[in-house]
C-alpha cells in the first residue's frame, strides 16, 4: 500500500499535478463540525488572520470570540492560537487548506484562555506541534482552569467533543525564541506576566505582522480575569517598541496603527485601577464602590455588560493587595 501511495505520488509529479503534503486523518473526529462562517483576512505577504465575535462565548457563536492567525511558508504553516474549540479550529484548518497544501507544522498559543488554545487536539490531529510559554504550567493546575472547563463543556461540549480535557503542549518555551521556515523569520517575545503570566507575541518579520494575543484588545472591552494590571500595562509599553507595520490583537480588528487602537485597553485599565484603587485604599466596600463610578465613557462598548462589573471586582481586589504591599 506505501508503496503504491508513492508510485502514485511520482506519477502525478511526473504530469505536472499537485502532490497533496498533508493527509487529512483517517478518522472522523470525536466532535461535532461547526457551522461557524470565518472571514479569513490577509495582512502581509505569508500573514492571515481569523476575526472571532466581539461577545461572550454562548452557545450561539459557538465559542467563536477570538481571533488566531496563520502564516504560509514555502515549508510549511505556523499559526497562532488555536480557538475556543477542535470544531472551530477544523474550520480554520480548511480555511488553511484552501489557500496551501503546505503541511502546518507549528501552532504558538499566546496564553491559556478557553478560547484560545481549546482547539489544539485538532491541529494535534494531523500532526502540528504546539509551543507555549511555560509558566502556563500555573493555569493548567489551576481551581480558575477547572471551573472554565466545566462552564465550556456545559455551554458549547458538542463542539469540544466527549472526553475533551485541558489540552497540553508538545515544547514549553522558557525564554525568547526565534526561528525561519521557508525563508520566513518568526520572532517569539514574552510579554507576561500581563494579560496571563504566559503571554506570548509572535512577530513575522518580512512582513511586518505582529500577534499581539490578548496583552491588546480591539473594539471590546477586555476580559482581565486574574490579569497582573499594573504588568498588563508595561507589557503594552512593550509591544510598541516591537517594529510592526500590523498587529493583529486577541480581539477584534487588525490595526494599521497600534498606538493608537492599543489606547482603549490602555485607557480601561487605567481608569479601572484609579476607581478602584481609590475605594479600596478608603476601604469603600466594592458594591457601594462600583454603584458610585461613571461608566459612561466605555458604557458602549462590546462586552461591557457581560466583563465589567467582574474585571472592576477582579481589578478591586488586586488594588486591595498594592495598597498593603509595602
Amino acid at each position: 500500500m506505501i508503496k503504491l501511495a508513492r508510485m502514485l505520488c511520482l506519477c502525478l509529479a511526473l504530469v505536472g499535478l499537485p502532490v497533496a503534503r498533508a493527509a487529512a486523518p483517517a478518522t472522523p473526529p470525536p466532535w461535532a463540525k461547526s457551522d461557524m462562517h470565518m472571514t479569513v483576512h490577509q495582512v502581509g505577504a505569508h500573514s492571515y488572520y481569523v476575526e472571532g465575535l466581539l461577545e461572550e462565548a454562548s452557545r450561539a457563536n459557538e465559542g467563536f470570540i477570538a481571533n488566531a492567525g496563520f502564516v504560509i511558508t514555502s515549508d510549511g504553516v505556523v499559526v497562532f492560537d488555536s480557538l475556543g474549540s477542535p470544531a472551530l479550529a477544523d474550520q480554520l484548518i480548511a480555511e488553511i487548506r484552501k489557500r496551501t497544501d503546505q503541511p502546518i507544522r507549528r501552532v504558538i498559543i499566546s496564553h491559556f484562555h478557553a478560547d484560545h488554545f481549546y482547539g489544539i487536539p485538532a491541529f494535534r490531529r494531523i500532526g502540528a506541534k504546539i509551543w507555549v510559554d511555560t509558566h502556563a504550567h500555573a493555569y493548567l493546575n489551576s481551581r480558575a482552569a477547572v471551573e472554565r472547563l466545566t462552564e465550556r463543556k456545559q455551554l458549547i461540549g458538542r463542539w469540544l467533543g466527549p472526553g475533551f480535557n485541558l489540552p497540553k503542549p508538545d515544547r514549553w518555551l522558557d525564554k525568547p525564541e526565534a526561528f525561519d521556515m521557508g525563508g520566513v523569520h518568526f520572532s517569539l517575545r514574552r510579554v507576561g506576566p500581563a494579560h496571563s503570566p504566559e503571554d506570548l507575541t509572535m512577530l513575522v518579520e518580512p512582513d511586518g505582522v505582529l500577534y499581539s494575543g490578548d496583552v491588546v484588545y480591539s473594539g471590546r472591552v477586555p476580559f482581565i480575569g486574574e490579569a497582573d494590571t499594573r504588568q498588563w500595562l508595561l507589557a503594552i509599553d512593550q509591544l510598541l517598541t516591537i517594529p510592526a507595520r500590523v498587529m493583529v490583537p486577541g480581539h477584534g480588528p487588525a490595526s494599521l496603527d497600534p498606538r493608537r487602537d492599543s489606547q482603549l485597553t490602555r485607557d480601561y485599565l487605567i481608569f479601572l485601577r484609579e476607581q478602584m484603587g481609590e475605594a479600596a485604599r478608603n476601604l469603600v466596600p466594592f458594591r457601594e464602590a462600583y454603584g458610585k463610578v461613571d461608566w459612561s465613557r466605555f458604557k458602549a462598548e462590546p462586552a461591557f455588560g457581560a466583563a465589567n462589573r467582574r474585571n472592576a471586582y477582579n481589578v478591586y481586589l488586586e488594588m486591595e493587595q498594592e495598597s498593603l504591599s509595602p
